[in-house]
């Protein structure tokens, strides 16, 4: 039976390979050049040195939740993350499933100078130019979504790109998987791409497996300064906020307060 992830996926593909057909690569070519990657994964180990590193996520939408957020503008919300404190920024843009956009990604990028994260589907070569035209200074590549001959073809393509490589995990298998392929940046991430429910003890459950040199980065389900006091007590350095910030009137705010854990129990 087919799962939410295999639709995103087969539905990813084909709309990848539609627009590679008209694609303008010249143009593509000279974009990705002008855009030099600012360093996704030194700017989270930089800021995870003196506090808690915070990938403020900007999304719109999800399958599970629907619409997330009404009042949103890439361009205000990614200069509010960074003037908060954000290390880094993760945009959504995939449209399909999350009302996301690769305009949403050049408009954020280009607001800040705090490297930014590509979040979507990567299922192709042609996926990483584009994300490096539109301002992008990292990709997600997730285990559950591709083979190893794979991942390894788009974390090879990443690195002559000058892109760094968020991997998603959300198993031991698949965490497993990434460290044998040489990933040094990894993501739990809580929520099951398949059935999009949340399991928090994964994250911590994981943290035990934590190669030394590796920095890892708790996805899905942070809403308080308690969660992210327990994931770093478990090993985490990093922490990919979306839903929780999104969601409050004021996103920066919200962080900030997140930053100097004042926020109340959910904030």
């Amino acid at each position: 039976m087919a799962t939410k992830l295999d639709e995103i996926l087969a539905d990813t593909r084909a709309k990848v390979d539609a627009r590679k057909t008209t694609a303008d690569y010249a143009a593509l070519e000279r974009r990705a050049a002008a855009h030099m990657p600012r360093g996704f994964a030194a700017g989270l180990r930089a800021a995870a040195a003196k506090r808690p590193a915070i990938i403020s996520e900007i999304k719109k939408a999800s399958p599970s939740k629907g619409l997330i957020r009404g009042d949103f503008h890439p361009e205000s919300l990614a200069r509010m993350f960074e003037t908060a404190g954000a290390a880094a920024l993760s945009v959504l843009t995939n449209e399909a499933f999350f009302q996301g956009s690769l305009e949403y990604l050049e408009v954020a990028s280009v607001a800040v100078k705090i490297p930014c994260l590509r979040k979507d589907f990567m299922v192709d070569r042609f996926q990483l130019l584009e994300a490096r035209a539109s301002g992008a200074d990292a990709i997600l590549l997730i285990v559950a979504a591709l083979t190893d001959p794979m991942l390894t073809e788009l974390r090879d393509e990443a690195a002559r790109m000058g892109l760094d490589v968020l991997c998603e995990v959300h198993d031991r298998q698949e965490l497993e998987r990434a460290v044998q392929l040489g990933f040094k940046l990894i993501g739990v991430n809580s929520r099951d791409l398949r059935t999009f429910t949340v399991s928090p003890e994964l994250v911590i459950e994981l943290a035990q497996w934590k190669p030394a040199d590796t920095l890892m980065v708790a996805e899905s389900g942070i809403g308080s300064a308690a969660d992210i006091a327990r994931y770093s007590a478990a090993g985490y350095e990093a922490f990919l906020v979306g839903e929780a910030l999104m969601r409050q009137p004021d996103p920066g705010a919200a962080l900030a307060a997140l930053l100097a854990c004042e926020c109340p129990a959910e904030i």
